[in-house]
């Protein structure tokens, strides 16, 4: 165990991974290529390591480094005390929850690895709001979904904001990219999906009508908040499907949507 170290410099090399974290764009670029991503509050920071992402470091409020004292004892990560003024100075917002770990990214899996054996998969094409990525995310892992898919242009599911929203629930669910988009999809149909285009266009079908709680194995397809999918996935999907509206209503939010058309999938499913 490394014993915590107080830092009072904001310009201490140490703290680099730390720094500009409301910097999205920077964010964005910085994290995937250092191998690293961020984990804010105990919660998330303990269910990261228990996944097995390794810890870089650790960046603590002094209150926290003895809630904290198991997880410090049992990684040689070093562990940087500092107030909340200048933990504040370094990332650019208020650290409300007073905890923040780098922990290292793991290699992704290949799309077929986390298709193997799954039966209710979710798909989801250009989703780059990083809430909505959360949202979903945590969504699968209540609901019972195996794996997620995601299209090259999605969000990071480890950008501090989707582990935050998602409650640590992305190191819960196996998930991939895909590559070729959308033909990428032929390899989920591949492994024995049926590819289900969650859109209200005219001509889907509700999806309580497919049945798919009685599917072997389904896969979701979920688009964009706002522009949803294009015509092009749901061209490749096996068919378009919608959750029935009432009230003059069209549509629910891509995160709302998800949390509905798990539990129609996953609902009496059978056996594995």
């Amino acid at each position: 165990m490394a014993e915590p170290i107080t830092v009072d410099d904001p310009a201490d090399p140490r703290l680099h991974d730390y720094t500009g974290l409301t910097d999205v764009e920077l964010r964005r670029r910085r994290e995937p290529a250092e191998g690293l991503f961020i984990a804010e509050g105990e919660k998330v920071i303990r269910r990261a390591g228990q996944a097995g992402y390794p810890m870089r470091s650790m960046l603590l409020s002094a209150k926290w480094a003895e809630p904290m004292r198991d997880v410090i004892e049992a990684s040689p990560a070093p562990v940087y005390l500092v107030d909340p003024q200048l933990a504040e100075h370094v990332t650019g917002y208020h650290v409300h929850r007073g905890a923040l770990a780098s922990m290292g990214r793991k290699p992704l899996p290949a799309p077929a690895e986390v298709l193997s054996g799954a039966r209710r998969v979710a798909v989801m094409e250009a989703v780059n709001d990083h809430t909505n990525i959360g949202a979903i995310f945590r969504s699968a892992a209540a609901l019972g979904m195996d794996a997620v898919l995601l299209s090259p242009d999605c969000a990071d599911p480890l950008y501090r904001r989707s582990v935050k929203v998602s409650m640590g629930a992305v190191f819960s669910v196996p998930y991939a990219r895909l590559t070729d988009w959308p033909h990428g999809l032929a390899t989920v149909r591949e492994a024995g999906f049926e590819v289900l285009a969650l859109t209200p266009a005219a001509g889907s079908v509700p999806l309580d009508e497919v049945a798919a709680h009685r599917t072997d194995r389904v896969a979701l397809l979920l688009g964009a908040e706002g522009d949803g999918l294009t015509a092009r996935a749901i061209a490749a999907a096996d068919r378009p499907v919608r959750i029935p509206m009432a009230h003059g209503i069209d549509s629910l939010n891509v995160g709302a949507a998800a949390a509905v058309a798990f539990y129609a999938v996953t609902t009496g499913r059978p056996p594995a």
